[in-house]
């Protein structure tokens, strides 16, 4: 008799309310803060992963720009909205990875109001070229949340 097991991995969910700041003067949330709340998600998902943000730079001696961004606004969202974002990370090759993001706006009815796709490679900070994710944050991408 043979087993086979599967492991199902959840992408990380974060979970944020849309703030006066966020807002353009039609009351809407300004398209690039799409961006800045998908970072947000990024960085609350990378500490629930152990990554401590404060040192992880420093200590691995590297940094992990942003190479590539693309979004589909699918419906505005206003101040005081309640959204869950999702992040759902993925390797490219050893030296970079993809996060796709979706923010919902919660109900009733919950409703897809984004999709952000970012991709990222990493560099040494001292030379500035191409280096491999360091473990932790390769760990983090293989676990695809």
């Amino acid at each position: 008799m043979c087993f086979v097991y599967f492991v199902v991995t959840m992408p990380f969910t974060y979970a944020r309310t849309v703030h006066f700041p966020d807002t353009d003067a039609a009351g809407v949330v300004f398209f690039p803060n799409y961006l800045s709340i998908c970072h947000e998600a990024y960085e609350e998902a990378l500490a629930a992963a152990g990554v401590d943000l404060k040192t992880f730079f420093s200590e691995t001696a590297t940094v992990v720009p942003v190479a590539k961004s693309e979004a589909e606004y699918l419906r505005p969202l206003a101040c005081g909205d309640k959204l869950s974002v999702t992040v759902k990370p993925a390797a490219l090759s050893e030296n970079s990875y993809e996060i796709r993001f979706e923010i919902t706006r919660l109900g009733p009815p919950a409703k897809l109001a984004a999709r952000i796709r970012t991709e990222h490679v990493c560099i040494s900070s001292a030379k500035r070229e191409r280096t491999p994710l360091p473990p932790a944050l390769a760990a983090w991408v293989k676990t695809g949340a």
